[in-house]
C-alpha cells in the first residue's frame, strides 16, 4: 500500500536522524582493539600534575632517607658510578645502539674537563628547553580535554531533544493526517499535519547542523591531540637522552675527582660536622664561609670596592669560557645574568608571607616532578645534603661575600668542594615536596624549590638578578 506524503516525510526525517545518531558514536569512538593513541577520548601520555604522595612530610619534619637510594661511600667510587649509570639506563626507553653511541661520544672526551664542562652545560640547557616545551604541551592537552568535555556535553544534551522529535514523528506515522486527495472533508487535519511538519523541519535541520559541527569539532580535537602527543613523545625522548648524557658526563668527571679525593673527603667531613652543629641556616652559612675564608675553598669572600667595569659583551664572553675554575666575573657584575635554577612557577616571593607566620627570605618555586636543578651562578659547593627541615640542600660560595642556597631537592649530583659553573646540573627535584611545605593554593604536595641569595650572610631579594627565561615556539 503506498505511503501517504506525511508518512514519507516522517520516515525520511526519522531515517536521517537515526543514521546521524548511529554515525555519532562511530565517529566519536574507535574500535576497542585500535591503537589507544587514536581514541578521541584524550588520554595524555603523562599525568598533568606531579605524582601525589600522601606520605609527604609535614612542615618542620626532617626527611627520612630511603635506604634503597643510599650509596655506600666506602665502596669503590668507580663501582658506585657504574651502579648509578646502570640505574639511570634501566629507566630509559632508548635503544641499546643510542646508549652505546652516547657513551662513545663521552668517552672521546676523557680527561678533557673543558669539553666535558661545555657538553654538560649544553645538555642541561637542552633539558631546560625540553621541560618548558613539555609543560606547554601538557597545558595545551589539558585545554583540549576541556574542549572535548564541552563538545561531548552538548552532544549528550542533544540526545534528549532528538529523541523527543523522533517520538513526535513516530506518533505522526502511527496516526497520520488524512490525505487530502482521498478525503477532501479532512482538509483541516491535513493542514494541521502539514503545519506540524513545517514547524519541526527547521528545528531538525538546525539540530542536525549543530550535531554535525560538534562531530567535526571532535575530529579536529582528536587530530590536534595526536599532534600534541607526538610533540610530547619527542620531548620526552630528548629528556631521556640528555638525562643519560648528563649522568654519564658526571660519572666521567667523578673519575678525575676521585683520584684526588682525600682532600675533598676531609673537606666534606668537616662540612657535615658543621651542619650537624649549626641550628640555623645563618649559623651554618656563617661557619661554612669562615672555613672558606680560612683557605679550605679558594674563593674571595669580601666584596671588592673597585669592581672592574665590563661591557655586557665582555661578561657574556667570560661566562662562555668552559675552562674556568674561578667565577667568570665578580658576583655583583652577574646581576641580570644568573640562571634560574629550575623551571616552574614562583609561588612565594622574597619578603612575602611564608605561610608559617614569618617573612620569606627567598623565593619558592613549584616545579615539575623530577625537574632538573642548575647552578644559578659560578661557585664552590660549600655543603650538600640534608639539613634540618629543608630537605636536601646545596650551598654555593659565589665569591665576593655572596652565597646561594637551594633547598628541597630530591637528589644532588655535585660534591662538596667542587667548583661548578653557572648552568651546570646540581641535581633533581623529587616527585613531591621534600622538606618544608609551601602554604599556597598550588598544593603542598608539589615539588618546591626554595632559593635564597645572601651577601655577607644577609638574605637579599633575588628579583632582577635572573637572566630572562628562554621561550620556545
Amino acid at each position: 500500500m503506498p505511503q501517504r506524503p506525511a508518512n514519507r516525510v516522517a520516515a525520511l526525517l526519522a531515517g536521517t536522524l537515526v543514521a546521524g545518531c548511529l554515525a555519532w558514536p562511530i565517529m566519536a569512538q574507535t574500535d576497542a582493539t585500535a591503537d589507544p593513541a587514536s581514541d578521541v577520548q584524550l588520554r595524555p601520555s603523562l599525568p598533568l600534575e606531579p605524582a601525589q604522595d600522601s606520605a609527604a612530610p609535614e612542615a618542620g619534619a626532617e626527611p627520612v632517607d630511603d635506604p634503597a637510594t643510599l650509596v655506600d661511600e666506602t665502596a669503590d667510587p668507580a663501582a658506585n658510578n657504574a651502579a648509578d649509570l646502570a640505574e639511570v639506563e634501566a629507566t630509559l626507553s632508548l635503544s641499546r645502539e643510542r646508549i652505546d653511541a652516547l657513551k662513545a661520544e663521552i668517552a672521546a672526551m676523557e680527561g678533557d674537563r673543558t669539553q666535558q664542562n661545555a657538553a654538560l652545560i649544553a645538555a642541561a640547557q637542552r633539558v631546560k628547553l625540553a621541560e618548558i616545551e613539555v609543560a606547554d604541551v601538557e597545558q595545551r592537552i589539558s585545554d583540549l580535554i576541556v574542549r572535548e568535555l564541552e563538545v561531548r556535553g552538548r552532544l549528550d544534551g542533544a540526545d534528549t531533544e532528538i529523541a523527543n522529535v523522533l517520538a513526535a514523528l513516530e506518533r505522526i506515522s502511527l496516526n497520520p493526517p488524512p490525505a487530502l486527495i482521498v478525503d477532501p472533508g479532512d482538509a483541516l487535519g491535513s493542514a494541521r499535519g502539514a503545519m506540524l511538519i513545517a514547524a519541526i523541519l527547521p528545528q531538525l535541520r538546525q539540530r542536525a547542523d549543530a550535531v554535525a559541527a560538534d562531530l567535526q569539532a571532535l575530529t579536529e580535537i582528536k587530530q590536534a591531540a595526536l599532534a600534541e602527543e607526538e610533540t610530547l613523545k619527542a620531548n620526552h625522548e630528548v629528556l631521556e637522552e640528555e638525562q643519560l648524557r648528563i649522568a654519564t658526563l658526571i660519572a666521567a668527571r667523578k673519575v678525575g675527582i676521585d683520584q684526588m679525593s682525600v682532600e675533598l673527603q676531609a673537606e666534606e667531613a668537616e662540612a657535615i660536622a658543621l651542619a650537624e652543629r649549626a641550628s640555623t641556616l645563618r649559623e651554618l652559612i656563617g661557619a661554612l664561609s669562615e672555613r672558606a675564608a680560612a683557605g679550605a675553598t679558594a674563593a674571595p669572600t669580601t666584596a671588592d670596592p673597585d669592581l672592574p667595569q665590563l661591557s655586557p659583551e665582555a661578561i657574556e664572553l667570560a661566562f662562555a669560557d668552559a675552562a674556568r675554575t674561578q667565577p667568570a666575573v665578580p658576583f655583583p657584575l652577574a646581576r641580570g645574568y644568573l640562571v634560574p635554577p629550575a623551571n616552574g612557577v614562583t609561588v612565594v616571593d622574597f619578603g612575602a608571607n611564608d605561610g608559617r607566620g614569618g617573612i620569606s627570605q627567598g623565593q619558592s618555586v613549584v616545579t615539575r616532578a623530577d625537574a632538573q636543578v642548575l647552578a644559578p651562578a659560578d661557585g664552590w659547593v660549600l655543603y650538600k645534603g640534608p639539613y634540618l627541615n629543608y630537605g636536601q640542600i646545596v650551598i654555593l660560595n659565589a665569591g665576593s661575600g655572596y652565597t646561594a642556597l637551594l633547598a628541597g631537592l630530591g637528589a644532588i649530583t655535585a660534591e662538596i668542594g667542587q667548583f661548578v659553573q653557572m648552568g651546570e646540573p646540581l641535581g633533581t627535584m623529587g616527585s613531591r615536596t621534600i622538606g618544608r611545605t609551601v602554604g599556597t593554593k598550588a598544593g603542598n604536595d608539589q615539588p618546591t624549590l626554595y632559593i635564597e641569595l645572601r651577601e655577607n650572610n644577609e638574605p637579599f631579594d633575588p628579583a632582577g638578578w635572573w637572566a630572562r627565561q628562554e621561550q620556545t615556539g
